[in-house]
C-alpha cells in the first residue's frame, strides 16, 4: 500500500539511493528474533533505506508490524516492506515530506487505520548539506535541515502521542554530530546537521520527562560513521571511529529494538552511542 499524501519535493543531498549503493550496507538482523515486539506496531520515518530501513526489518523480526514513511524513493520502500514480508510481517510505505504537518497526521491516520493501532514511533528520517564556507550556508538549506531534522521529529511526535498507549515508546534518531559539534575529521563541514541533532537530543530529553505519567517513554541513538545512502562515510569519515571502519545500519537498528522492547523499561530520556568506539560528553 502506497499513499502519496503530498507531493514530495525533491532532496538534493541524497547522493545515491539504496538500491544503487556498492557494497550493498546491511540491513539483515544478526540475531534471530525472541518476540520483543509482538503484537506492537511501528510508525518509521525514512524507512526507505540506511538505518530506518534496518530499524523496520529488525521490529519485524521481533513480531511488530511496521509502517515506514518515506520521501519520494519508491522502489526503496517497496523494497523495506519486502524485506520486513520476508519477516511474516504485515507492512505499508507511506510517501510524504515529515517537514509537513498534515502529512504527519494523515500518515499517522493511515497505520492506525490499517493496524488498528500505534504502539512505536521512530524518528529516523534526516538531511545534511555539506557547506565548506560556513557563511554560504543559506537560510534556506538551514531551514530545510531543521525542518526536517528537528520539525519532522516535532510534528510525526505530536500526531502519534493521540494513539501511543501506556507503555509505548519514540526513539528518536541524533547523531555523534550533536557531540562532536561537526568538528571530528572528516566532518568538518556539518554545521547545520550538528545543531540540528543536538535539537533532537534536547528534544529527546525535554519530552521524556513530560510524557513519564503517561508511561511513554523516550529515548534517542546517536550513530557516529554509518553506511547509509545519506551519509556514506569515507575512510576520513570512519577514522573517527577507534574501530576504524563505518558501522553497518543493522549495528545501529538493535539500539531502536532495545529501547522499543520493554527490555528498556526503566530508561527513558537517554542517548545510546553505537558509535564505533569514540567517548562522547553528555
Amino acid at each position: 500500500m502506497s499513499d502519496h499524501l503530498h507531493p514530495p519535493r525533491k532532496q538534493s543531498t541524497r547522493p545515491e539511493r539504496a538500491q544503487d549503493m556498492r557494497p550493498k550496507p546491511d540491513y539483515s538482523p544478526r540475531f534471530p528474533g525472541a518476540g520483543r515486539l509482538t503484537g506492537k506496531v511501528a510508525l518509521i520515518t525514512g524507512g526507505d533505506g540506511g538505518i530506518g530501513r534496518a530499524v523496520a526489518v529488525a521490529m519485524a523480526r521481533e513480531g511488530a508490524d511496521i509502517a515506514i514513511v518515506y520521501l519520494n524513493d519508491h522502489r526503496d520502500a517497496e523494497e523495506t516492506v519486502r524485506l520486513v514480508e520476508t519477516e511474516d510481517r504485515n507492512a505499508i510505505h507511506i510517501a510524504g515530506d515529515v517537514g509537513q504537518e498534515a502529512i504527519c497526521r494523515n500518515a499517522v491516520n493511515e497505520v492506525v487505520k490499517t493496524f488498528g493501532r500505534l504502539d512505536i514511533l521512530v524518528n529516523a528520517a534526516a538531511e545534511q548539506h555539506e557547506v565548506v564556507d560556513f557563511t554560504a550556508l543559506s537560510a534556506e538549506r538551514l531551514e530545510e535541515a531543521f525542518r526536517t531534522n528537528v520539525f519532522g521529529c516535532f510534528f510525526m511526535t505530536r500526531a502519534a502521542l493521540q494513539h501511543l498507549p501506556r507503555g509505548g515508546a519514540i526513539i528518536n534518531t541524533t547523531s555523534i554530530m550533536q557531540y562532536r559539534g561537526g568538528a571530528c575529521e572528516g566532518y568538518p563541514t556539518m554545521t547545520d546537521d550538528a545543531a540540528t541533532r543536538g535539537a533532537v537530543v534536547a528534544f529527546t530529553r525535554s519530552l521524556s520527562t513530560l510524557l513519564i505519567e503517561r508511561g511513554i517513554r523516550v529515548n534517542a541513538v546517536a550513530p557516529g560513521p554509518v553506511q547509509t545512502p545519506l551519509t556514506q562515510p569515507g575512510a576520513e569519515q570512519a577514522g573517527c571511529a577507534p574501530m576504524g571502519r563505518p558501522g553497518q545500519p543493522n549495528e545501529v537498528a538493535a539500539c531502536h529494538v532495545f529501547l522499543a522492547s520493554d527490555e528498556a523499561s526503566y530508561m527513558t530520556g537517554q542517548v545510546l552511542h553505537p558509535n564505533g568506539g569514540g567517548i562522547v560528553a553528555l
